[in-house]
């Protein structure tokens, strides 16, 4: 299976400008292959120079799928390679050094690339996670107080580590009143299955995973936090200043496919529930845990505001807090973080 992967803070930072650390469509889940950072590249066809646009086991990007087996990036003039990534941390790394042109990827992931060199632009927001990430513990343990002096598991340095601190916080704990465990996800969600942890933190299908464990319960989400962890189309500084045409037709692709998932919903669904290797059953009960963003949604966030709605101030509060957590040494430069101009120039 795929996961976000992690690094330990203290090497966390500096790794990032070399090799990244790291989270539906209109229903969603998340891939059952090997967390082993295999990949797979097919060609939608299109016009003019490749572009490899990497995605990776997340209910919010398996729409790219559709796109690529539908025709809908050639429809729109744009040569695309789809690569997926069996390994989130692979796809991150590939963006951060220039191998691949784009990449769907989390904003706090994001801010930690660019706070460590990369030079990235969000064009797109393709999602929000409301409620696939999950805090899932064993039997007996009731709240998030309860964690005090337990193992919990997680993948170091993305979403859902980032999820795990901010539950602690939000119950007036710290990383250091639990005994953390750093596992890749699916490591994670197994070892919490056999009980050498006592709670983890994942998100879907490894949630399906971890509550395989009798009498285990999601003690915080996602949810808990609206706006915490929105996920993007993000493209190297080179390809939007070289190529702002073809990313202009990315964005399009994007909404036609939402617009054809609409109208042949049975199969889109075959679709990406065979991209994530779950059947279409299991594939739409991670429906309501991600929010798919409109276009109306995509210009409301990438406006300036004061709510977590809102990208530039959710990029202030990551910053902080990934600064405060030691998991990033300074904080991102935000200027030419976010790149409104192609959602607003849809036609």
């Amino acid at each position: 299976m795929s996961e976000r992967k992690r690094h330990t803070p203290a090497t966390f930072a500096r790794r990032l400008l070399g090799a990244r650390m790291a989270v539906a469509a209109l229903l969603a889940a998340v891939t059952a292959v090997s967390a082993c950072g295999g990949e797979t590249a097919s060609t939608g066809g299109g016009t003019g120079e490749k572009i490899t646009l990497g995605f990776s086991a997340w209910p919010g990007w398996f729409p790219w799928q559709v796109a690529q087996e539908q025709g809908l990036f050639a429809r729109n003039g744009v040569n695309v390679e789809l690569k997926y990534f069996d390994s989130y941390t692979d796809s991150l790394t590939a963006l951060s050094t220039k191998k691949i042109d784009a990449n769907s990827q989390t904003l706090n992931d994001t801010l930690s690339s660019v706070a460590g060199g990369a030079a990235e632009t969000i064009v797109l927001v393709n999602d929000n996670s409301t409620g696939n990430d999950q805090i899932i513990a064993r039997p007996g343990i009731n709240s998030v107080a309860d964690l005090k002096g337990k193992t919990v598991a997680a993948e170091q340095g993305t979403v859902d580590h980032y999820l795990l601190l901010l539950v602690l916080a939000k119950a007036g704990l710290s990383e250091k009143d639990v005994k953390f465990t750093p596992l890749p996800t699916d490591a994670a969600a197994a070892a919490f299955v056999a009980r050498k942890v006592d709670a983890v933190g994942v998100f879907a299908p490894f949630t399906t995973t971890a509550l395989g464990l009798s009498g285990s319960r999601a003690i915080a989400t996602s949810r808990d936090f609206p706006g915490a962890i929105p996920d993007h189309l993000v493209v190297t500084r080179d390809l939007l200043q070289s190529r702002p045409e073809a990313v202009q037709a990315m964005v399009k692709t994007w909404f036609d496919t939402l617009a054809w998932i609409q109208t042949h919903r049975a199969e889109a669904v075959q679709i990406m529930a065979k991209r994530a290797g779950v059947s279409t059953a299991d594939y739409l009960t991670y429906d309501k845990g991600t929010t798919i963003f409109t276009r109306e949604q995509n210009l409301e966030a990438f406006g300036p505001g004061e709510t977590d709605a809102h990208l530039d101030y959710q990029a202030r509060k990551i910053s902080d807090f990934l600064v405060q957590t030691g998991l990033v040494e300074q904080k991102a430069p935000l200027e030419g973080l976010f790149e409104p101009r192609f959602v607003r120039e849809l036609s």
